[in-house]
């Protein structure tokens, strides 16, 4: 009986771990950017918006590229969102308090993409805390919105441009 048991838990790690290597092979990483536009009228200590452009997702071309097509595409999470001051170049992130993002399309509702809470970096790029949340019907999509939230605790004296580099995680099914 016991050796029963054993080859039973052996069977259902190796079951386990294998469609963990599966998924590892069928999975690719797709890069976006969009540019946020952060005004320096914007009020201190009290959250603005910023709706940035379409951004498009040219996914179909990246998912051909991978040797898949979006109805095999199971899975999409955001891997990681590095935000970096492209205009004024010298700009650090010290006038920052928080940032979030968030995703929509016009048949999906928002979600929030990622954020980061209580600022205090001195450089001119921050990583943010991605969600765990699925993004398939976001990347599928021809483009989507990004909509960002920001509180500032410095008065800007001038507009800062920041841009916003999106890497998801995408996992196909075979066939």
């Amino acid at each position: 009986m016991k050796s029963k048991s054993i080859a039973l838990i052996l069977l259902l790690s190796l079951f386990l771990t294998s469609c963990d290597a599966v998924d590892d092979l069928l999975s690719f990483t797709i890069s976006n950017e969009a540019s946020i536009k952060i005004k320096s009228t914007s009020p201190l200590n009290l959250p603005t918006e910023i709706v940035t452009p379409d951004v498009t997702t040219n996914s179909s071309a990246e998912f051909e590229n991978n040797k898949t097509k979006a109805s095999l595409v199971k899975d999409v999470k955001i891997r990681s969102l590095k935000l970096s001051i492209s205009d004024p170049s010298d700009k650090t992130f010290t006038f920052l308090k928080s940032i979030h993002l968030y995703i929509s399309t016009s048949n999906s509702d928002e979600i929030e993409l990622a954020y980061q809470d209580n600022i205090n970096s001195s450089s001119n790029t921050i990583d943010l805390i991605c969600t765990d949340k699925r993004l398939d019907q976001y990347i599928k999509a021809d483009s989507y919105k990004i909509r960002t939230q920001v509180t500032l605790k410095e008065t800007l004296t001038k507009d800062v441009t920041v841009k916003a580099d999106m890497k998801f995680r995408v996992t196909a099914d075979p066939f």
